[in-house]
């Protein structure tokens, strides 16, 4: 199998199956039936071949980028493997989203130096998208759905959004019994960029587009409408790992009963829906030290994360209405 991704990834790449018989140091009637074999395999046409050009079909262009997956994870086991006898050691750049960054990345970098005393570590927090190759950025940590790319894409945690409030919102206005209740109370939205994925949406409602829900505070930030609903501002949709610390302390309720956690193989998810991933761009000198970080925010983050854990643990008592 992992000759036959080379082949495939090399073919994509040349654009000929001689070029890549060449550089592959085979017959090209080899590469031709590792490729065949891969399509048997997959059950779907990668590649249309004629003797005078090779055509990438939507499943082969759909398949590439996991492809090009597999062969970096495997190129980066063997160096990480090789690296085992060497106490690693020297930079690493980090990016992370702000908010996220300051509850969840930071916390386990610290966690990651007191095991790696010998590694330096530049952490960037921002909501800027950073190109990982002009900023020589080793690691990104970043939340939504990933946008098709040649950078390897480790899953982290799901996400989920959870509508929540103070006690003291709620016990002035009274609890919203559906999601259509929302457009009657004051909500917390996002002003002056694009909404996030998923904001103010419910399945089986509205056809699953956002509700037009309105309030007296628009904020360009969540960090800063998470503490106004905090204070009793309003109603807000904030991601799990954001509403997290305030709903187990009991600072928000949630008003709907919160989704199960997904235990399910990360494998399996829907590449469409949002998620924490950390990525980092092959071939990178620094590859041996941002595997070993990357293994440890999924180890330090847990399956299912701890957040979500947290939530429920309490979730069922919070959600009680007075």
């Amino acid at each position: 199998m992992i000759d036959a991704l080379k082949c495939f990834v090399t073919v994509v790449e040349l654009g000929s199956l001689s070029k890549a018989a060449v550089q592959l140091e085979m017959a090209v009637s080899s590469v031709s039936r590792k490729i065949d074999a891969l399509e048997q395999e997959l059950g779907a046409r990668l590649l249309l071949r004629s003797s005078r050009q090779v055509v990438v079909t939507d499943a082969g262009e759909r398949f590439l980028p996991r492809a090009r997956n597999v062969l970096a994870e495997l190129a980066e086991g063997r160096s990480a493997v090789q690296e085992l006898d060497t106490e690693p050691r020297g930079l690493l750049t980090v990016s992370a989203p702000a908010a996220f960054g300051r509850l969840h990345v930071a916390p386990a970098i610290a966690s990651f130096l007191q095991r790696h005393p010998l590694i330096e570590i530049d952490l960037h927090v921002s909501d800027e998208v950073v190109d990982l190759s002009a900023r020589r950025v080793d690691v990104a940590v970043r939340a939504g759905v990933l946008p098709a790319s040649d950078l390897v894409a480790t899953y982290l945690s799901g996400m989920n959004r959870v509508v929540s409030a103070s006690p003291a919102y709620l016990a002035r206005h009274g609890w919203p019994k559906s999601p259509e209740d929302l457009l009657q109370h004051q909500c917390l939205t996002v002003n002056g960029r694009v909404p996030p994925r998923g904001w103010w949406r419910f399945k089986g409602v509205n056809d699953y587009q956002p509700l037009p829900v309105k309030g007296n505070l628009r904020c360009d930030d969540t960090d800063s409408l998470l503490h106004a609903a905090i204070a009793g501002a309003g109603i807000v949709h904030l991601a799990n790992w954001l509403a997290s610390d305030a709903i187990v302390s009991g600072q928000l309720v949630p008003v709907f009963p919160m989704l199960p956690i997904a235990r399910d193989d990360a494998r399996r998810r829907d590449p469409n829906e949002p998620a924490i991933h950390a990525v980092h761009m092959p071939g990178r000198s620094n590859q041996g030290k941002a595997q070993l970080l990357i293994r440890h925010l999924r180890e330090y983050f847990g399956s299912p994360a701890y957040w979500d854990l947290a939530m429920e643990r309490v979730g069922a008592g919070r959600q009680r209405r007075p």
